[in-house]
């Protein structure tokens, strides 16, 4: 479908300049716009190398694995469905550390790997799991503490300072995934309501 939007939206760009008789502004446009592409990417090489180096480092020193074991009664309350000693459990903790250290290259493969293991435990295969709609919401949310990805960004554009925002993306990130994981128990037990009704 968001394939279908964005030939939508390109073919309307393109028509629309055509009849005003601005076809040469969507050439000019669109080779401006992978120079620049190109060049943000070189920026963004150097920038992300550095704080995965970093937290490369962070890791072998043993806080993702602090983190992990700190987070990791939170997670088994959030998640009362996954058992204890289940790789799923294992997936769900590495996905929230990642996202809370903003690493959200690492964050898709980790997530993608909870979510095969929840579906193992899954009986309706066909259907999500309650664990599998709140894993989803907190990928969603994602609660961070360091936002890498976003200062790479902010400073390979130029900002003279690009942590200005780690503050704010704390409190904002924070109260997302609170209202996230609130909405999913009220949909739950509305569910159950329903359910039980029938």
């Amino acid at each position: 479908m968001v394939n279908y939007i964005w030939v939508l939206l390109m073919a309307g760009g393109i028509i629309y300049a055509a009849l005003n008789g601005r076809i040469d502004f969507v050439t000019h446009s669109a080779i401006n716009a992978a120079e620049t592409a190109v060049s943000l990417s070189f920026k963004l090489i150097g920038i992300m190398c550095l704080w995965l180096g970093i937290l490369k480092i962070a890791e072998a020193a043993g806080m993702v694995r602090a983190i992990a074991k700190l987070i990791g009664p939170i997670i088994r309350y959030i998640f009362p469905s996954v058992p204890r000693g289940h790789p799923a459990m294992g997936a769900i903790i590495m996905t929230v550390s990642a996202n809370m250290l903003g690493l959200g290259n690492a964050v898709t493969p980790l997530g993608i790997k909870a979510m095969n293991e929840l579906q193992k435990l899954n009986k309706e295969k066909k259907s999500a799991t309650e664990a599998m709609c709140t894993m989803l919401a907190l990928c969603t949310t994602g609660f961070t503490l360091v936002p890498t990805t976003i200062i790479a960004l902010r400073s390979a554009a130029g900002s003279v300072n690009p942590t200005e925002i780690v503050g704010s993306t704390i409190v904002v990130s924070f109260l997302a995934t609170v209202v996230a994981l609130t909405a999913d128990r009220v949909c739950r037990a509305v569910f159950a309501l329903s359910k039980g009704r029938r």
